[in-house]
């Protein structure tokens, strides 16, 4: 098994302490935030820096919070630092939170979906940091999906929302501190932008062969291989079908209390989907949408994933249920106080319409590949 050190693994001796020595800094981060021998990034930090502060993005510090809740501000007792909520009355530190600092840091795992509004937390607080003049810090870590798969529609800016600020794909292939440097030249940012490097990670790797360990980046992404059907099924979020939380297998299973769920797995399953197969499922949701309700539907299981295409497969679906189901499935899901759907504000496009972006994912590639950072 390869060992892969992520940013903040290799920061230690390398000479990117010196960007942090003698310097006042603050830290956006959360759970995930550790390095493989289970570290603390706060406590590698704490001896590296004068750590001031710290930044919470969407549920949490600690990952506690479910998906849309607010996260407060607060006095973190384990880690004896202020905590400044950035998922709640605003997104990026402001101009005052981060007065005093010389550097702002951040070390989140992100699943690569654009769906995935941790990147959008980055995106957001390197422009703060390019207004108060000071540094920005990625520590870099690996891209869950293995950073060669790049596809589905490229979000367009009248669409833009707190689930998809960026003219990019679905899914666009890049680690976070490559999407910075992205962000810091196609998007003109202009941050005074380090990133601090993964070592012995290449592209393609799964990421099990890196010998990380696994930590759940928010509370329903159980697995890495939740993550590569999120690419997908994380679109259920814009309908009245349960994607599955509240059960043991978010974003596996979708279904609701009107399916037959054999009946389903069956037609999925005369499509013959690449690398995917269906398996009909009763449960229960715990939580969120269909709570206590008896529901019927479908688990995907990913037998071959170089094979299998998520998105696609989640695409006809939907169509499939609304062939069965026409008068039952709902996609007309509000998104806070947006004019557009939630389904919309996922999908990068109305649901009735079909997309063709081959030409525009070609281009994204191309400008993509100018960031590159690992083979």
């Amino acid at each position: 098994m390869s060992i892969v050190q992520n940013g903040i693994d290799y920061l230690k001796g390398s000479p990117f302490e010196e960007n942090l020595k003698g310097k006042k800094v603050g830290l956006i981060t959360n759970v995930t935030g550790l390095t493989k021998e289970f570290n603390s990034s706060v406590s590698v930090l704490d001896e590296l820096c004068d750590l001031t502060i710290l930044f919470a993005p969407e549920h949490g510090i600690r990952g506690e919070a479910q998906a849309g809740e607010d996260v407060a501000s607060y006095f973190d007792p384990y880690f004896s630092k202020k905590v400044i909520s950035l998922y709640g009355d605003k997104r990026a530190p402001s101009l005052e939170d981060i007065k005093e600092l010389d550097v702002l840091v951040y070390d989140i795992q992100d699943i690569g979906s654009r769906y995935y509004t941790y990147i959008y937390t980055m995106y957001l607080s390197m422009k703060v940091a390019k207004e108060a003049d000071i540094q920005f810090i990625v520590l870099d870590r690996v891209d869950v999906l293995g950073g060669n798969h790049v596809f589905g529609h490229l979000m367009p800016e009248a669409y833009f929302s707190f689930v998809g600020m960026l003219p990019i794909p679905n899914v666009y292939g890049m680690t976070v501190g490559e999407l910075a440097y992205f962000c810091n030249e196609e998007l003109a940012v202009q941050a005074d932008l380090v990133v601090v490097p993964i070592k012995g990670w290449k592209r393609g790797m799964t990421f099990e062969e890196t010998g990380l360990p696994w930590v759940m980046p928010s509370p329903n992404i159980p697995t890495p291989e939740t993550a590569w059907l999120y690419t997908g099924t994380c679109l259920i979020e814009g309908t009245n079908l349960s994607e599955g939380r509240g059960t043991t297998k978010p974003f596996e299973i979708i279904g609701a209390p009107f399916i037959n769920g054999t009946k389903l797995a069956e037609n999925l399953n005369e499509l013959s989907l690449p690398g995917i197969k269906f398996r009909p499922v009763f449960f229960t949701p715990t939580f969120s949408k269909h709570q206590g309700e008896a529901c019927e539907g479908v688990q995907c299981h990913v037998f071959d994933k170089e094979k299998s295409e998520p998105l696609d497969a989640v695409y006809k679906l939907l169509r499939m249920i609304q062939e069965m189901y026409p008068d039952q499935l709902e996609v007309k899901i509000p998104f806070e106080t947006s004019p557009h759907l939630f389904f919309t504000h996922l999908a990068g496009h109305p649901y009735e319409v079909s997309m063709d972006d081959e030409e525009l994912v070609i281009e994204f590639k191309e400008k993509r590949s100018k960031y590159l950072l690992y083979k």
